[in-house]
């Protein structure tokens, strides 16, 4: 855990390396925000079926996403990044955050090719993954700026984590005393999703990490328990977030158990494409 002011910010940085379980992941949408810094050979990225896959040399950076992004691998991969919660990536990004929704775009975009070009080769030249992670926090704190409206939407996006998606936003306005409108603008321009995506998207992942992939599953009490209207409605949701139906998406969980047992990866939503 990053030390204040990052730890409101941000839930952890890591370091990956090695050989990747498949050549392409699938992640649901999930309530957070991510950079990651390439330190490998490319990779590659489509954020959603009707998009075109791309090339990522440098890194990339994804605002909290309304739909499932693949990532595509090479036979081995090296990066460092950063998991934020929703609204944790704002204060360094030069452009509102809805400008990136569903949108990756490379580290250099936002923030600059010599500045990335530095940084590659400082992580690259430290020798481990503890001093490479240090220094990736000594670069957001030096980017750290202030985000205008980030009390409110930290405020508001945490009652919408600690009711897991089960709260009306027409109550966390008139709570603020702010505007629906105006509540909205504040979560587009800092988390770039309304705070209503924002309550479906934690909703989502609420049920998904609920789902245990090594035993049955009664659907119906799993959407019950999510707050979803009925079974068909917990359906349509679940295939607008991954493409995917439930019963589909358990069964490429359990393949990955089943080829990979042990695998860090085992606990995350993270199906084979």
């Amino acid at each position: 855990m990053p030390p204040p002011p990052l730890a409101g910010l941000i839930d952890d940085l890591y370091y990956l390396e090695g050989t990747p379980p498949y050549a392409r992941l699938t992640l649901p949408p999930m309530p957070a925000a991510l950079l990651i810094v390439n330190l490998g050979a490319p990779f590659r990225i489509r954020a959603g079926a009707d998009l075109e896959t791309a090339e990522y040399v440098d890194g990339c950076v994804v605002t909290t996403p309304t739909r499932a992004v693949e990532f595509g691998y090479p036979l081995r991969t090296r990066s460092v990044g950063v998991h934020f919660k929703p609204w944790g990536l704002a204060p360094f990004l030069p452009m509102p955050a809805a400008e990136l929704r569903d949108r990756p775009v490379t580290v250099e975009q936002v923030w600059g090719r010599p500045a990335v070009a530095q940084l590659r080769e400082w992580l690259a030249a430290a020798p481990g993954p503890r001093e490479m992670l240090a220094l990736l926090e000594v670069e957001l704190l030096r980017r750290l700026s202030e985000a205008d409206g980030m009390g409110l939407v930290r405020h508001a996006s945490g009652v919408i984590a600690a009711t897991r998606g089960a709260v009306a936003i027409g109550d966390l306005s008139e709570a603020a005393g702010v505007s629906g409108t105006h509540l909205a603008q504040r979560f587009k321009e800092l988390v770039g999703v309304t705070p209503k995506r924002l309550a479906r998207t934690y909703r989502f992942a609420t049920t998904v990490f609920a789902i245990d992939p090594a035993g049955p599953i009664d659907w119906g009490e799993l959407a019950g328990a999510a707050g979803y209207f009925d079974q068909a409605h917990f359906g349509h949701e679940f295939r607008a977030f991954t493409g995917l139906t439930p019963t589909r998406y358990l069964e490429v969980r359990r393949r990955f158990l089943r080829e990979h047992p042990g695998h860090v990866l085992d606990s995350w939503p993270l199906p084979a494409a």
